[in-house]
């Protein structure tokens, strides 16, 4: 049985969504991941611009607040923050048992500069958060035994 996973960032706009779109990609036999913000906005365009690239189409993704997928009660095996430390703890606790992590990564919106500065960044970001999927996926099949 798939575990959920639900990535927690700001917006929901670009790490969060990276984040849910590698876990299911490179692990999605053992896991089932979704991700929500604590202030939802927009996708990132230069986001879904960088994650195209990879062959990841992301365009079609919604965004959603964190607070709605704790009300619908759906329960997580983890819940992981991808923001800055002082936002991850306005994170909601989800009820159940739910192993919380935090890992965190720079904002693709802070980056300044011209336009190829900010998708070379957004690229730098993206391959950080793909690395670390790769590898808990790696660690979290060596513990299951099952991936």
């Amino acid at each position: 049985m798939k575990q959920r996973v639900l990535f927690v960032c700001i917006h929901n706009s670009a790490r969060s969504q990276m984040a849910e779109a590698f876990l299911n990609q490179i692990c999605g036999e053992a896991f089932e991941a979704h991700s929500a913000g604590l202030e939802p906005g927009k996708l990132n365009p230069m986001v879904v611009e960088v994650m195209r690239e990879i062959g990841s189409d992301i365009s079609h993704k919604q965004t959603q607040a964190v607070f709605d997928v704790f009300k619908s009660g759906r329960m997580f095996a983890y819940v992981i923050t991808v923001c800055d430390e002082a936002s991850a703890e306005r994170c909601p606790i989800f009820p159940g048992i739910t192993q919380r992590l935090h890992w965190s990564f720079p904002d693709p919106s802070a980056i300044q500069g011209t336009r190829e500065d900010k998708l070379a960044k957004a690229r730098e970001v993206r391959d950080l958060i793909k690395a670390k999927i790769e590898d808990w996926c790696d660690e979290m099949c060596i513990s299951r035994n099952d991936c």
